[in-house]
């Protein structure tokens, strides 16, 4: 019989490469989609067919219960929250709810219906904040600046509750900012691509951005979705950063975008204040030499041909759309 694995999440950026990595491994895929990813459901479009959706929400407990009860998943992947930085300022209380208290709720259940279940839990880089270290490792004391980076220290510190405590399988990966050409366009790095791509055939004419001396640690998203599943196959569970260990400004991910697409940035970008935060992190640069260590991680799509696969792909998107 083949494992079953159920992801919370399936149609965002995350669930939807993890659904393709687990069908390409053989698993029966369940999927969790909630009322307002109705019509949303572009980045699972292709698998479809493949894979059996539940209707429910992180909200609704009694959804949770159904979806993981007639599944039956030997795993469950949390790839579903409120994970917008910038959202969460406004929406303090949902923020708090969806990517914290819900982690709660999920691993509750699996210890009433079945503790057998692995449990992964997807963390962010947010949660270290404001760091004052070169090199971020799993030891790192948090500083979470945003009520989404605070909900995923409770998210962590619940995993980990429920590991020592009850002996749940409940693992986690610390994603530092993965990217990919599934990202919406409220994110800065997808906001950047899908813009150069637009001016240069002509289609816009400004890009208005926040603060661009922010320094991240990009990876891409395919790659990370790979470790989340090796982490569950692990003899016992633990956290691990995921990461690549650069850091590159968003001023350099504009610079390299547009240098891509043969523009100047300046003749195109503007500041605009309403997109700056409230708050800010220190330079979050990652050490993942404990996930390199235990199960190999090494990433292999670094800050240029992630770049590329962005751009290529908004550009031939572009083209398509007009029919070219």
């Amino acid at each position: 019989m083949n494992p079953r694995a159920l992801i919370l999440g399936v149609t965002g950026q995350d669930g939807s490469y993890l659904a393709e990595i687990l069908l390409e491994k053989g698993y029966e895929v369940h999927g969790l989609i909630r009322r307002s990813a109705t019509g949303n459901t572009k980045n699972i479009e292709h698998i479809i067919d493949k894979i059996t959706v539940h209707r429910g929400d992180l909200a609704d407990t009694t959804s949770l219960y159904r979806a993981i009860s007639r599944a039956k998943p030997q795993e469950i992947y949390n790839e579903a929250d409120q994970d917008h930085v910038s959202w969460s300022y406004d929406l303090v209380e949902y923020a708090c709810d969806i990517t914290g208290a819900a982690v709660g709720r999920i691993l509750e259940i699996i210890r009433q219906v079945d503790p057998k279940i692995r449990f992964f839990q997807p963390l962010s880089s947010n949660i270290f904040g404001k760091v004052d270290k070169d090199l971020i490792d799993e030891e790192t004391p948090f500083r979470p600046q945003s009520p989404y980076a605070a909900a995923k220290v409770l998210a962590l510190t619940l995993c980990r509750y429920y590991r020592e405590v009850f002996g749940i399988f409940s693992a986690t990966g610390i994603f530092f900012n993965h990217e990919s050409p599934r990202r919406t366009t409220e994110y800065v790095t997808r906001k950047i691509t899908m813009a150069a791509a637009r001016i240069s055939k002509g289609l816009q004419d400004k890009l208005y951005l926040g603060n661009l001396d922010a320094k991240l640690d990009f990876g891409y998203a395919k790659e990370y979705m790979e470790a989340a599943t090796k982490i569950l196959q692990l003899d016992k569970p633990d956290d691990f950063n995921i990461c690549t260990g650069e850091v590159h400004s968003v001023r350099e991910f504009l610079e390299e975008v547009f240098a891509y697409v043969g523009l100047d940035p300046d003749d195109y970008v503007e500041f605009d204040p309403r997109f700056a935060r409230p708050s800010s992190t220190g330079v979050l640069r990652g050490d993942n030499s404990k996930a390199k260590k235990v199960f190999g991680f090494e990433p292999s799509v670094r800050f240029k041909e992630l770049v590329r696969i962005m751009v290529d792909h908004d550009l031939k998107l572009l083209d398509m759309k007009s029919g070219k």
